[in-house]
């Protein structure tokens, strides 16, 4: 079945150029390939992730791509210097902390859009 087999995020969105600025200049990821002008490739640690164009971008409610991070003090801060927002939501089980939120057993997690309006997040001590 599929449990042995690599699986690729993929991002919709509705302008490539404004996705690539946002995803390389915003975030810090690289792009790793171009796929002729429908999408390209990024590398965010060792996953790949594909974005392409699609008129339904944003579309999905909940979160599409999900960064692992060390410290989300420092992420957060660092995206909020870059010009991402942080969004704010009332879930039971997260105690809210300024930009990010924290859950049972201490992780950290935090929610940010990008310019489609994909949900992308932040997460921090969950294995």
């Amino acid at each position: 079945m599929l449990g042995k087999a690599d699986a690729t995020p993929m991002i919709a969105v509705t302008d490539l150029d404004r996705a690539r600025k946002f995803y390389e200049d915003k975030l810090g990821l690289k792009t790793e390939d171009e796929w002729g002008g429908e999408g390209f490739t990024l590398k965010s640690g060792d996953t790949l992730v594909n974005v392409y164009r699609s008129e339904f971008a944003g579309t999905n409610k909940a979160t599409a791509l999900t960064f692992d991070v060390d410290d989300i003090d420092k992420e957060v801060s660092e995206l909020k210097e870059n010009g991402i927002f942080f969004e704010k939501y009332d879930l039971p089980g997260l105690e809210p902390r300024g930009d990010f939120y924290v859950g049972e057993g201490g992780f950290k997690t935090a929610w940010f859009k990008d310019p489609d309006g994909n949900i992308l997040s932040l997460i921090e001590g969950e294995d």
